[in-house]
């Protein structure tokens, strides 16, 4: 059985890097970023293709900033 693949979009710019999202994951496909966004705080970016889509990131995130996506099956032709 195939494994699920996800990904997640974060509005960087919103992003108080409060780090939840990055403990909460369980594939390590968050960090913080080095940079900055325009209010001074470092943001969440993806840093590997390990997402699954299992939404835990999105739920902890007090901002609600953070969407998940998930690839739906395969249709057989």
């Amino acid at each position: 059985m195939a494994k699920p693949h996800g990904y997640v979009e974060i509005q960087t710019e919103l992003c108080k890097g409060c780090d939840l999202c990055v403990h909460e994951c369980p594939t390590d496909t968050l960090q913080l970023s080095s940079n900055i966004n325009q209010t001074g705080y470092a943001f969440a970016i993806m840093v590997n293709d390990s997402c699954t889509g299992c939404t835990q990131c999105s739920w902890v995130c007090p901002e609600s900033i953070i969407t998940v996506f998930r690839e739906g099956k395969k249709v057989k032709s």
